[in-house]
Protein backbone atom coordinates (compact mmCIF):
# COMPACT_ATOMS: atom_id res chain seq x y z
CA UNK A 1 0.00 0.00 0.00
CA UNK A 2 1.29 3.07 -0.25
CA UNK A 3 2.61 5.76 2.15
CA UNK A 4 0.72 8.84 1.66
CA UNK A 5 2.92 12.09 1.73
CA UNK A 6 1.50 13.01 5.42
CA UNK A 7 2.14 9.18 6.66
CA UNK A 8 5.86 10.25 5.72
CA UNK A 9 6.13 13.34 8.36
CA UNK A 10 3.96 11.09 10.67
CA UNK A 11 6.41 8.26 10.16
CA UNK A 12 9.00 10.43 11.85
CA UNK A 13 7.99 10.79 15.58
CA UNK A 14 7.72 7.21 15.91
CA UNK A 15 10.82 6.02 14.10
CA UNK A 16 13.19 9.16 14.08
CA UNK A 17 12.06 11.22 17.59
CA UNK A 18 13.42 8.44 20.27
CA UNK A 19 16.75 8.42 18.40
CA UNK A 20 17.01 11.79 18.77
CA UNK A 21 16.00 11.59 22.68
CA UNK A 22 17.80 8.69 23.62
CA UNK A 23 20.94 10.99 22.00
CA UNK A 24 19.79 14.09 23.71
CA UNK A 25 20.40 12.06 27.64
CA UNK A 26 24.16 11.64 26.63
CA UNK A 27 24.45 15.92 27.66
CA UNK A 28 24.67 17.45 30.61
CA UNK A 29 21.27 18.77 31.93
CA UNK A 30 21.96 22.32 31.06
CA UNK A 31 22.71 21.76 27.59
CA UNK A 32 19.67 19.07 27.67
CA UNK A 33 17.42 21.48 28.50
CA UNK A 34 18.69 23.99 25.99
CA UNK A 35 18.39 21.65 22.79
CA UNK A 36 14.61 20.28 24.09
CA UNK A 37 13.35 23.44 24.03
CA UNK A 38 15.05 24.62 20.64
CA UNK A 39 13.28 20.82 19.21
CA UNK A 40 10.37 21.99 21.00
CA UNK A 41 10.08 19.04 23.14
CA UNK A 42 9.67 21.20 26.46
CA UNK A 43 9.20 24.45 27.55
CA UNK A 44 11.72 26.82 29.14
CA UNK A 45 11.08 25.79 32.51
CA UNK A 46 11.38 21.63 30.89
CA UNK A 47 7.45 21.00 31.58
CA UNK A 48 7.39 18.42 28.47
CA UNK A 49 5.25 20.25 25.36
CA UNK A 50 4.42 18.82 21.47
CA UNK A 51 7.67 18.62 19.21
CA UNK A 52 7.93 21.38 16.82
CA UNK A 53 9.84 21.35 13.49
CA UNK A 54 8.27 19.76 9.91
CA UNK A 55 10.35 16.78 10.04
CA UNK A 56 10.96 17.10 6.04
CA UNK A 57 14.61 16.21 6.25
CA UNK A 58 14.43 13.05 8.25
CA UNK A 59 11.73 12.09 6.49
CA UNK A 60 13.62 12.62 3.25
CA UNK A 61 16.20 10.16 4.85
CA UNK A 62 13.53 7.44 5.75
CA UNK A 63 12.60 7.25 2.07
CA UNK A 64 15.74 7.29 1.16
CA UNK A 65 16.58 4.11 3.15
CA UNK A 66 13.06 2.89 0.95
CA UNK A 67 15.03 3.99 -2.19
CA UNK A 68 17.78 1.38 -1.70
CA UNK A 69 15.35 -1.57 -0.78
CA UNK A 70 15.21 -1.57 3.00
CA UNK A 71 12.51 -0.71 5.41
CA UNK A 72 12.07 2.81 6.72
CA UNK A 73 13.04 2.19 10.04
CA UNK A 74 16.70 1.54 8.21
CA UNK A 75 17.08 4.81 7.95
CA UNK A 76 16.22 6.26 11.03
CA UNK A 77 19.80 7.05 12.31
CA UNK A 78 20.28 8.47 8.98
CA UNK A 79 17.21 10.35 10.05
CA UNK A 80 17.86 11.47 13.08
CA UNK A 81 21.58 12.49 12.15
CA UNK A 82 20.13 15.23 9.66
CA UNK A 83 17.53 16.40 11.92
CA UNK A 84 19.98 17.22 14.26
CA UNK A 85 22.74 18.89 11.88
CA UNK A 86 19.66 21.08 10.34
CA UNK A 87 18.91 22.14 14.21
CA UNK A 88 22.37 22.63 15.14
CA UNK A 89 22.30 25.40 12.16
CA UNK A 90 18.92 26.55 13.09
CA UNK A 91 20.49 27.61 16.95
CA UNK A 92 23.69 29.12 15.13
CA UNK A 93 21.57 31.37 12.93
CA UNK A 94 19.17 32.40 15.05
CA UNK A 95 22.28 34.22 17.13
CA UNK A 96 23.97 35.37 14.11
CA UNK A 97 21.07 37.02 13.06
CA UNK A 98 19.70 37.95 15.99
CA UNK A 99 15.89 36.05 15.68
CA UNK A 100 14.04 36.17 18.87
CA UNK A 101 10.84 34.15 17.49
CA UNK A 102 10.65 30.89 15.55
CA UNK A 103 8.19 28.56 15.57
CA UNK A 104 5.28 30.77 16.99
CA UNK A 105 7.98 31.24 20.52
CA UNK A 106 11.38 32.84 21.70
CA UNK A 107 14.25 31.79 20.02
CA UNK A 108 16.76 29.66 22.69
CA UNK A 109 19.25 32.47 22.86
CA UNK A 110 16.48 34.75 23.62
CA UNK A 111 15.80 32.86 26.24
CA UNK A 112 18.60 30.78 27.37
CA UNK A 113 21.37 33.26 26.33
CA UNK A 114 23.85 33.32 23.77
CA UNK A 115 26.54 31.73 24.99
CA UNK A 116 24.37 28.57 25.84
CA UNK A 117 22.71 28.50 22.21
CA UNK A 118 25.79 28.65 21.09
CA UNK A 119 27.22 25.60 23.07
CA UNK A 120 23.63 23.52 22.20
CA UNK A 121 24.07 23.86 18.74
CA UNK A 122 27.85 22.50 18.93
CA UNK A 123 26.52 19.56 20.76
CA UNK A 124 23.95 18.80 18.53
CA UNK A 125 26.39 18.75 15.65
CA UNK A 126 28.14 16.53 17.63
CA UNK A 127 25.70 14.01 18.69
CA UNK A 128 24.76 14.21 14.70
CA UNK A 129 27.79 12.36 14.17
CA UNK A 130 27.18 10.20 17.35
CA UNK A 131 24.10 8.98 15.63
CA UNK A 132 25.52 7.25 12.60
CA UNK A 133 29.21 6.23 14.12
CA UNK A 134 27.36 3.76 16.64
CA UNK A 135 25.69 2.06 13.60
CA UNK A 136 27.52 -0.92 13.18
CA UNK A 137 26.88 -0.99 9.46
CA UNK A 138 29.54 -0.94 6.80
CA UNK A 139 27.48 2.26 5.42
CA UNK A 140 28.04 4.09 8.53
CA UNK A 141 31.24 5.46 7.85
CA UNK A 142 30.13 6.22 4.52
CA UNK A 143 27.34 8.33 6.18
CA UNK A 144 29.01 10.50 8.52
CA UNK A 145 31.86 11.33 5.91
CA UNK A 146 28.87 12.82 3.66
CA UNK A 147 27.07 14.26 6.36
CA UNK A 148 30.46 15.83 7.42
CA UNK A 149 31.08 17.56 3.79
CA UNK A 150 27.45 18.56 3.21
CA UNK A 151 27.80 20.56 7.24
CA UNK A 152 31.20 21.84 5.58
CA UNK A 153 28.56 23.21 2.36
CA UNK A 154 26.44 24.50 4.92
CA UNK A 155 28.80 26.58 7.02
CA UNK A 156 30.55 28.12 3.92
CA UNK A 157 26.63 29.17 2.65
CA UNK A 158 26.57 30.93 5.78
CA UNK A 159 29.59 32.51 5.64
CA UNK A 160 29.31 33.73 2.28
CA UNK A 161 25.58 34.91 3.64
CA UNK A 162 27.29 36.88 6.44
CA UNK A 163 29.53 38.19 4.03
CA UNK A 164 27.00 39.18 1.45
CA UNK A 165 25.49 42.11 3.89
CA UNK A 166 28.82 43.88 4.04
CA UNK A 167 29.28 44.35 -0.02
CA UNK A 168 27.08 46.15 -2.62
CA UNK A 169 28.49 44.21 -5.90
CA UNK A 170 26.44 40.28 -4.97
CA UNK A 171 25.55 39.34 -8.59
CA UNK A 172 22.46 36.48 -8.65
CA UNK A 173 24.83 33.55 -9.31
CA UNK A 174 26.82 34.48 -5.94
CA UNK A 175 23.57 33.93 -4.17
CA UNK A 176 22.23 31.12 -5.70
CA UNK A 177 25.47 29.75 -5.06
CA UNK A 178 25.19 30.67 -1.28
CA UNK A 179 22.10 28.74 -1.08
CA UNK A 180 23.04 25.86 -2.82
CA UNK A 181 25.71 25.79 0.18
CA UNK A 182 23.33 26.96 2.95
CA UNK A 183 19.99 25.02 2.17
CA UNK A 184 20.22 22.55 -0.90
CA UNK A 185 23.56 20.81 0.29
CA UNK A 186 21.56 19.88 3.59
CA UNK A 187 18.55 18.73 2.20
CA UNK A 188 20.81 16.58 -0.58
CA UNK A 189 22.41 14.99 2.48
CA UNK A 190 18.91 13.97 3.51
CA UNK A 191 17.57 12.48 0.33
CA UNK A 192 20.88 10.55 0.07
CA UNK A 193 21.70 9.83 3.86
CA UNK A 194 19.21 6.72 4.13
CA UNK A 195 20.32 5.16 0.91
CA UNK A 196 24.31 5.59 2.26
CA UNK A 197 23.75 3.90 5.66
CA UNK A 198 21.83 1.35 3.65
CA UNK A 199 24.54 0.32 1.03
CA UNK A 200 22.84 1.76 -1.93
CA UNK A 201 24.23 1.72 -4.80
CA UNK A 202 26.34 4.95 -6.11
CA UNK A 203 24.22 5.53 -9.12
CA UNK A 204 20.85 5.58 -6.75
CA UNK A 205 23.06 8.24 -4.51
CA UNK A 206 24.03 10.08 -6.87
CA UNK A 207 20.42 10.15 -8.64
CA UNK A 208 18.97 10.65 -4.84
CA UNK A 209 21.46 13.41 -4.38
CA UNK A 210 20.78 15.46 -7.20
CA UNK A 211 16.76 14.86 -6.74
CA UNK A 212 17.53 16.73 -3.43
CA UNK A 213 20.08 20.04 -4.93
CA UNK A 214 17.15 20.84 -6.98
CA UNK A 215 14.63 20.46 -4.35
CA UNK A 216 16.33 22.24 -1.52
CA UNK A 217 17.01 25.04 -3.90
CA UNK A 218 13.29 24.95 -4.70
CA UNK A 219 12.59 25.06 -1.04
CA UNK A 220 15.15 27.87 -0.47
CA UNK A 221 13.65 29.81 -3.01
CA UNK A 222 9.72 29.30 -1.35
CA UNK A 223 11.58 30.33 2.02
CA UNK A 224 12.48 33.64 0.67
CA UNK A 225 9.00 34.37 -0.73
CA UNK A 226 7.33 33.29 2.87
CA UNK A 227 10.46 35.78 4.84
CA UNK A 228 8.73 38.89 2.67
CA UNK A 229 5.03 37.84 1.30
CA UNK A 230 4.38 35.00 3.99
CA UNK A 231 1.65 35.37 7.44
CA UNK A 232 3.40 35.60 10.51
CA UNK A 233 0.70 33.54 11.66
CA UNK A 234 1.79 30.74 9.71
CA UNK A 235 5.56 30.92 9.21
CA UNK A 236 6.21 31.41 12.97
CA UNK A 237 8.50 34.48 12.28
CA UNK A 238 8.33 37.87 11.77
CA UNK A 239 7.57 39.14 8.37
CA UNK A 240 10.22 41.43 6.47
CA UNK A 241 13.23 40.45 9.06
CA UNK A 242 15.46 39.66 6.46
CA UNK A 243 14.79 43.10 4.59
CA UNK A 244 14.90 45.36 7.54
CA UNK A 245 18.16 43.56 8.42
CA UNK A 246 19.65 44.61 4.55
CA UNK A 247 19.76 40.62 4.06
CA UNK A 248 21.12 40.24 0.37
CA UNK A 249 19.02 37.43 -0.14
CA UNK A 250 17.71 35.70 -3.46
CA UNK A 251 14.61 38.43 -4.47
CA UNK A 252 16.62 41.75 -3.33
CA UNK A 253 19.24 40.51 -5.48
CA UNK A 254 17.10 39.99 -8.19
CA UNK A 255 15.58 42.88 -8.04
CA UNK A 256 18.95 45.16 -7.58
CA UNK A 257 20.04 43.28 -10.94
CA UNK A 258 17.38 43.78 -12.82
CA UNK A 259 18.25 47.04 -14.42
CA UNK A 260 14.60 48.36 -13.46
CA UNK A 261 14.12 52.10 -11.62
CA UNK A 262 12.45 49.71 -8.85
CA UNK A 263 15.76 48.02 -8.44
CA UNK A 264 17.52 51.34 -8.20
CA UNK A 265 15.23 52.72 -5.40
CA UNK A 266 16.07 49.62 -3.60
CA UNK A 267 19.33 49.98 -3.94
CA UNK A 268 19.31 53.32 -2.37
CA UNK A 269 17.04 52.25 0.45
CA UNK A 270 19.33 49.72 1.19
CA UNK A 271 21.92 52.24 1.23
CA UNK A 272 20.24 54.71 3.62
CA UNK A 273 21.43 55.25 7.28
CA UNK A 274 19.74 53.66 10.15
CA UNK A 275 17.49 50.92 10.77
CA UNK A 276 14.33 50.61 8.46
CA UNK A 277 11.07 51.56 9.54
CA UNK A 278 7.78 49.62 9.11
CA UNK A 279 6.92 52.42 6.53
CA UNK A 280 10.53 51.42 4.66
CA UNK A 281 9.94 47.18 4.60
CA UNK A 282 6.36 48.00 2.70
CA UNK A 283 8.05 50.23 0.24
CA UNK A 284 10.92 47.53 -0.12
CA UNK A 285 8.18 44.94 -0.53
CA UNK A 286 6.23 46.93 -3.36
CA UNK A 287 9.55 47.53 -4.89
CA UNK A 288 10.19 43.88 -5.07
CA UNK A 289 7.11 43.16 -6.36
CA UNK A 290 7.64 46.27 -9.05
CA UNK A 291 11.07 45.02 -9.87
CA UNK A 292 9.50 41.49 -10.69
CA UNK A 293 11.35 39.97 -8.51
CA UNK A 294 8.13 38.08 -6.99
CA UNK A 295 7.26 36.60 -9.81
CA UNK A 296 10.96 35.76 -11.06
CA UNK A 297 11.27 33.51 -7.56
CA UNK A 298 8.06 31.88 -8.06
CA UNK A 299 9.32 31.00 -11.60
CA UNK A 300 12.55 30.25 -10.05
CA UNK A 301 11.07 27.64 -7.40
CA UNK A 302 8.78 25.84 -10.00
CA UNK A 303 11.23 25.45 -12.77
CA UNK A 304 13.85 24.41 -9.81
CA UNK A 305 11.01 21.15 -8.40
CA UNK A 306 10.50 20.11 -12.05
CA UNK A 307 14.28 19.52 -12.32
CA UNK A 308 14.02 17.15 -8.86
CA UNK A 309 11.02 15.40 -10.10
CA UNK A 310 12.51 14.99 -13.79
CA UNK A 311 16.18 13.51 -11.42
CA UNK A 312 13.45 11.37 -9.59
CA UNK A 313 11.71 9.52 -12.43
CA UNK A 314 15.12 8.64 -14.03
CA UNK A 315 15.81 6.72 -11.20
CA UNK A 316 13.63 4.17 -11.73
CA UNK A 317 12.59 3.58 -8.27
CA UNK A 318 9.44 1.68 -7.13
CA UNK A 319 6.46 3.11 -7.76
CA UNK A 320 4.86 3.49 -3.84
CA UNK A 321 8.98 5.31 -3.25
CA UNK A 322 8.53 7.35 -6.17
CA UNK A 323 5.15 8.83 -5.27
CA UNK A 324 5.75 9.16 -1.78
CA UNK A 325 9.42 11.23 -2.31
CA UNK A 326 7.17 13.31 -5.13
CA UNK A 327 4.61 14.13 -3.08
CA UNK A 328 6.53 15.19 -0.22
CA UNK A 329 8.57 17.23 -2.55
CA UNK A 330 5.60 18.52 -3.57
CA UNK A 331 4.02 19.50 -0.31
CA UNK A 332 7.65 20.94 1.34
CA UNK A 333 7.52 23.51 -1.85
CA UNK A 334 3.92 24.17 -1.82
CA UNK A 335 3.57 25.50 1.61
CA UNK A 336 2.86 28.49 3.20
CA UNK A 337 5.07 28.36 6.22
Amino acid sequence: MTIAPVSCLEQVPALVEPWIRGLLGRLDPRTQRVTAYHLGYCDADGAPTAAGGKGIRPALALLSARAAGHPPDRGAAAAAAVELAHNFSLLHDDVMDRDTVRRHRPTAWAVFGTAAAILAGDALMILARDALTADSRPGAVRAARRLDADVHRLIAGQVADLEFERRDDVSLDECLAMSADKTAALMSCACALGAVLCGGPAALIEGLSRFGTHLGMSFQLVDDQLGIWGAPARTGKPVGSDLRARKKSVPVVHALASGTAAGEALRALYASPGELSDADLATATRLLEEAGSRDWLQQEADRRLRQALGELAALGLAPDVHDDLAGLARLVTGRDH
